[in-house]
């Protein structure tokens, strides 16, 4: 077990002076709410432990969504990510599950059986349910891992169900404690990762290695008879163990002369990819609100092949202090293990004290300590410090979602699901949950790729809310915008491919409301939500259901489109806005942190070579990197190479993208087909930062082709390959022969018009 030990991650911290809640946006986080009309939840202890504030959550309401489509999953978090002031991962997991439901009551489903309908919890649909009872029963009788550090918290019992953030043992629906607290987890788990954010991207590896995804687990069976009745006693004083070795000796009397004996069973992995593991995103202190760019924090999962029809998605918010070393930190710190070992890590090493006297100026770890920092005994500051939030789990949870095959006319296409996030009322109503937005509220896609405009809304949220259309209702609807009355000096947004501006409050009309290519009976639907209503009053949607579901449809013009909810965009009090960029151009993206990573264009047949790989610490700050084939009609630019023979589409990589210096980008791009690249010719690559001034780049000889050109360059920008003559014998040769044919071509047109005998003369020879 020692090595067990070793490969746990202790959870996160915080000071007890601050809440450092995570609440999911989109999909919609629950924040244990279900449908209740007050702002505050009724049951922190309904489905999970969040340990965030008791407002915030969305109202129940299930989405689906296709395999391999995109969506975007975003989220808010109190405390920094990111930066130095603590140790933070995010992870991003979902587990499905044929009994996993929203439920109709806002009760914590009973812990013992014989309290359910028909003395079964997991079929009593009255309850919201994610873990089943097996998994929480084998949890509360299984014995916790004693390797774990838990400062000098007194925790109450001996099973997995007591950790240092939960020392009483308090049960919130069928979720196990100790592996809500603890990433990766060393038993089997329903849970499949998505992701892992993170400030420290070197256990990147050990973290993916680690995954259920790709790793089977092992623990100890028991027949669930056991559970069923040791779950409904209060005095058990044997544990399901959790080494092998103790598994297959376990042996338990349950009554009557019946015994049973534990199997050491291998659960197998998911048979999922690895999850995806990269820098944490930026995110200030105190504010629960856009990250550092002025973007939400987001991540885009390309929805697992999982078909299921109840889902949930998870995400786990960690900080840990930087006081001490927490993965280097064991049970052998606990400060009440011993007298001699009754100080905690140590904390004292770093700031040159010896033990001695780091005990007696108040440096070591305790609740509320009064630290002398300058040595004077009668000058003490008392620090907001609670031992348990010195590595400290905040998470939410999302209602139900169904992961759906796709029909046999979707196959493989590119599908982006666009959502709503928010709900009703005004920024102080609804905080920490937020108001109306479409997620993502800025899309790019490409001809022929698909939207899957779909949303869910309310009739539960509190009846003095803010907002339009029938109390307590959300409601929404998708029109495209009308164009501005004046340029303001600024003719190209005046160009002919963008639909609407976003700066109107008033839709477009029918005779100039182009919309993606879409039919006017789609953009009817969108407006009026007619293919899932029966008519009623339906200018502010009143009588609209609170679900709405376009399907997916097929983009075919090009432009910026421009669009909004006719109910909720009230100018100074709230804008629901959204715009759609469509390019021919391909596109693709990347977040790029201090591992580097790759940006490619897969999916296109004709630039699959065309790629920026960026080698670990190449960029100083993780973003997300943009790489563009730009198509010939949709270059815009100032100014052209000044070799205007190209051989390859304009290629743009996010300006913003720069490298450190003696770590360029590499970068390859796709050339067209026959271009004569060979002995007689060769490719240059041109580079412009500023669009108008333009500097060739060195060809990587040896990676290069007449199919690829392969480069290094430190910056982003605008990048094109054009031809010329080789240097050297074969193109000297080249020029002598194409001089020759001229010549010759010259004394048959001389001779043709002086009319001298040169053809009869040649047929005699």
């Amino acid at each position: 077990m020692a090595m067990l030990y070793g490969l746990t991650i202790i959870v996160i911290c915080l000071a007890a002076s601050v809440r450092s809640d995570i609440y999911l946006h989109n999909p919609r986080g629950s924040n244990n709410r279900l449908d209740e009309n007050s702002r505050d939840r009724n049951n922190a202890n309904r489905l999970f432990d969040s340990q965030n504030n008791a407002r915030g959550g969305y109202n129940v309401g299930s989405l689906y969504y296709y395999v391999d489509s995109e969506l975007s999953v975003e989220w808010t978090n109190q405390h920094s990510c990111g930066d130095e002031n603590n140790h933070c991962e995010v992870i991003l997991q979902y587990m499905c599950s044929d009994t996993l439901r929203d439920g109709i009551s806002t009760s914590t489903i009973p812990e013992k059986p014989n309290n359910c309908k028909n003395g079964d919890c997991d079929s009593d649909k009255a309850y919201g349910m994610h873990e089943d009872f097996y998994y929480y029963a084998h949890c509360k009788l299984r014995s916790r891992n004693k390797g774990l550090f838990t400062a000098d918290r007194n925790l109450n019992g001996e099973s997995a169900k007591y950790t240092r953030q939960n020392n009483a043992g308090t049960r919130r629906g069928y979720e196990c404690p100790e592996e809500r607290d603890h990433y990766p987890y060393w038993g089997p788990t329903p849970w499949k990762d998505i992701a892992i954010l993170t400030n420290d991207v070197s256990r990147c590896e050990y973290y993916q290695r680690e995954s259920q995804n790709v790793k089977p687990k092992h623990a100890c069976e028991v027949p669930y008879q056991y559970l069923y009745i040791k779950s409904g006693q209060n005095n058990v004083n044997t544990y399901i163990p959790i080494e092998k070795e103790k598994c297959e000796a376990f042996d338990a009397d349950i009554g009557g002369g019946v015994s049973v004996a534990g199997v050491w069973k291998e659960y197998p992995s998911h048979n999922l990819p690895p999850p995806a593991c990269t820098d944490s995103i930026k995110s200030r202190d105190n504010h629960l609100g856009n990250t550092l760019g002025g973007h939400p924090a987001m991540f885009n999962w390309t929805i697992f092949d999982d078909p299921n029809k109840s889902c949930t998605l998870r995400i786990r918010y960690n900080i840990s202090t930087s006081d001490y070393d927490g993965w280097n930190t064991s049970d052998k710190a606990n400060n009440r293990r011993t007298k001699q070992q009754g100080y905690g890590p140590d904390m004292w090493t770093s700031l040159g004290l010896s033990q001695e006297e780091a005990v007696r100026r108040g440096y070591y770890l305790k609740n509320d300590p009064e630290v002398d920092v300058f040595n004077r005994t009668k000058l003490k500051l008392a620090l907001a410090i609670n031992t348990a939030q010195f590595g400290r789990t905040f998470q939410d949870r999302t209602h139900r979602f169904e992961i759906r095959s796709r029909p046999s006319d979707l196959r493989d296409k590119k599908i982006y699901n666009l959502n709503v996030r928010g709900k009703r009322g005004n920024i102080v109503q609804v905080y920490p949950a937020v108001e109306y937005d479409y997620v993502p509220n800025n899309i790019r896609v490409a001809p022929e790729d698909y939207i899957h405009f779909q949303w869910t809304g309310s009739n539960d949220n509190p009846g003095n809310n803010d907002g339009q259309g029938r109390q307590s209702t959300d409601r929404s609807n998708v029109v495209p915008m009308k164009a501005r009355n004046f340029s303001e000096g600024d003719p190209t947004l005046a160009q002919s491919y963008t639909y609407g501006h976003a700066g109107v409050s008033y839709p477009s009309h029918v005779t100039e409301m182009d919309f993606l290519g879409f039919s006017d009976d789609d953009k009817s639907k969108l407006a009026s939500l007619s293919n899932v209503q029966f008519g009623g009053v339906m200018h502010e949607l009143d009588d609209a259901g609170t679900y709405y579901d376009l399907t997916p449809r097929k983009v075919t013009m090009v432009g910026d489109f421009n669009y909004m909810c006719t109910r909720n965009n009230n100018f100074s009090n709230r804008s629901q806005k959204g715009k759609i960029i469509v390019k021919k151009s391909k596109v693709s993206q990347a977040y790029i942190g201090q591992l580097g990573g790759n940006v490619t264009m897969t999916g296109t047949e004709d630039h699959t070579q065309t790629a920026a790989y960026f080698p670990p610490q190449s960029l100083s700050d993780p973003q997300n990197v943009q790489l563009e084939v730009i198509h010939q009609d949709e270059v815009a630019l100032k100014s052209r190479p000044p070799n205007d023979d190209y051989i390859s589409n304009f290629v743009l990589l996010s300006q913003n993208a720069q490298a450190s210096e003696g770590n360029p980008i590499h970068m390859s791009i796709s050339l067209e087909s026959g271009n004569g690249i060979g002995s007689l010719f060769e490719a240059v690559v041109y580079r412009t930062t500023d669009d108008s001034t333009w500097i060739s780049l060195e060809l990587d000889s040896k990676k290069s082709s007449s199919s690829s050109a392969h480069f290094k360059t430190e910056s982003g920008g605008h990048f094109v390959v054009a031809k010329q003559v080789a240097p050297g014998p074969m193109a000297g040769l080249v020029i002598g022969l194409v001089v020759a044919v001229i010549l010759i071509g010259c004394l048959i047109y001389y001779f043709r018009t002086t009319k001298l005998p040169f053809a009869s003369y040649s047929s005699k020879v």
